[in-house]
């Protein structure tokens, strides 16, 4: 298509291009190919792959150490640390006041009951004595002839009053005056060891004054204080090992029970008597108690097998017939210097020695035998059975619990209590 226009002016013609049409056929076709691929499937399906089976790789069972446990009937103890006391130990004073005349004994003496300590000087004492003697006679005197006269009616009933009244005052004072006397000697209360002396010969002493300090420690005397918890099993009568820091050891006996708590500290106080007939322990050392309580089943582990849940209970982990893991939470019986009995596990368990801290309650694992640890929980003697000695003979030891501190008072005890 041509167009002239009248003014001269060239103009655009546009012709018709066979091939500009190409491009929509090329597209067209192309979306036909994928429609018609697309749809094969179902017209002519293919044959399916063969399926592989996927394997699934379980994950590896955690390996643990584990021993075979069996329960043991042990005794349990109450432990608790005290110091010993002397059975009566006081202040020697002076009943009188003088110039000491005499020092009989000397400090660290072995006093019987009475046995005179130190004199004073007694020679007023004594001039008052003898006075006193005469004006009592005199006294005498006088009433027996005031009772004569009135019996012959020469005197009345009331001069026989005076006399007797006369008399009696004398007889008061001669007795003052005899204790006056026998003030002038210091004597000892009590049986025991004379701690101090604090007296000379020619030194003055006032009445009342301290001279010297007597101690009796036969028997002694342990006071010790009892948690609440423990109260119910500690009784009057029981019997009591007793280590005294010095090496000696005895035995001794609940003596006194509180029934009343410490305001500030909640416990209760105890006394346990300590025969020492011949004094050789001293007072005021410091001494460790074992009150047998009562027997349990428990077994012996070592502290190390100990786990915590997320709870933070104390306990230990075993494994079922079924290698799951079980955690059984625990009470600590006894401790001694090679591990610690504990309570709250089956009569029969196996504890998880290796590896607890690696596997929680209710996962299965891979339990192996741990021959080393289990030779050596079982050389351990159950506690209250006599040891064989070097020939074989049982001498009746008591195996002695470790983690016997203390906690004085307390209670620190192996039954804790």
């Amino acid at each position: 298509m041509t167009e002239t226009p009248t003014d001269g002016r060239q103009t655009l013609s546009f012709d018709d291009d066979r091939g500009s049409n190409r491009s929509r056929w090329v597209a067209g076709g192309l979306a036909v190919a994928i429609v018609a691929w697309m749809g094969s499937g179902y017209i002519l399906p293919s044959e399916e792959p063969e399926q592989t089976a996927k394997t699934s790789v379980a994950p590896r069972a955690v390996t643990v150490a584990v021993r075979d446990s069996v329960a043991e009937s042990v005794q349990q103890v109450f432990v608790a640390e005290g110091q010993a006391l002397p059975d009566r130990d006081t202040a020697v004073r002076a009943e009188t006041s003088g110039q000491i005349a005499e020092v009989v004994v000397e400090m660290g003496a072995d006093l019987n009951a009475g046995q005179v300590i130190a004199r004073f000087d007694i020679a007023a004492r004594q001039a008052d004595l003898e006075r006193a003697k005469q004006e009592r006679d005199r006294a005498q005197r006088e009433y027996d002839n005031a009772t004569a006269l009135v019996d012959r009616g020469i005197a009345t009933v009331d001069r026989v009053t005076q006399a007797r009244a006369t008399l009696a005052a004398a007889e008061a004072d001669l007795t003052a005056a005899r204790e006056a006397v026998a003030d002038t000697e210091i004597k000892a209360p009590f049986a025991g060891r004379l701690e101090s002396l604090d007296i000379e010969a020619g030194e003055f002493v006032s009445l009342g004054a301290d001279v010297g300090r007597i101690v009796d420690n036969t028997p002694l005397k342990i006071s010790i204080q009892i948690p609440q918890q423990s109260l119910r099993d500690i009784k009057v009568g029981q019997s009591a090992e007793v280590s005294f820091i010095t090496g000696e050891t005895s035995r001794g006996e609940v003596r006194f029970v509180s029934t009343s708590a410490d305001a500030e500290t909640r416990t209760f106080m105890a006394r346990v008597e300590v025969p020492n007939a011949d004094g050789a322990i001293p007072a005021g050392i410091s001494a460790q108690l074992r009150i047998p309580t009562g027997q349990t089943t428990a077994h012996f582990v070592s502290p190390a097998i100990l786990s915590l849940d997320t709870d933070g209970t104390l306990g230990i982990k075993t494994v079922n017939a079924d290698n799951v893991v079980e955690f059984h939470e625990i009470d600590i019986v006894r401790a001694q210097t090679d591990g610690i009995w504990v309570s709250g596990l089956p009569e029969q368990s196996r504890i998880i020695s290796i590896g607890q801290g690696f596997v929680n309650a209710g996962e299965t694992v891979d339990p192996q035998a741990d021959p080393d640890v289990a030779d050596s929980v079982a050389s351990q003697p159950v506690p209250g059975t006599p040891e064989p000695d070097g020939d074989g003979a049982a001498d009746g030891t008591i195996i002695p619990a470790a983690g016997d501190t203390g906690a004085p008072g307390a209670a620190n005890a192996e039954t804790t209590q």
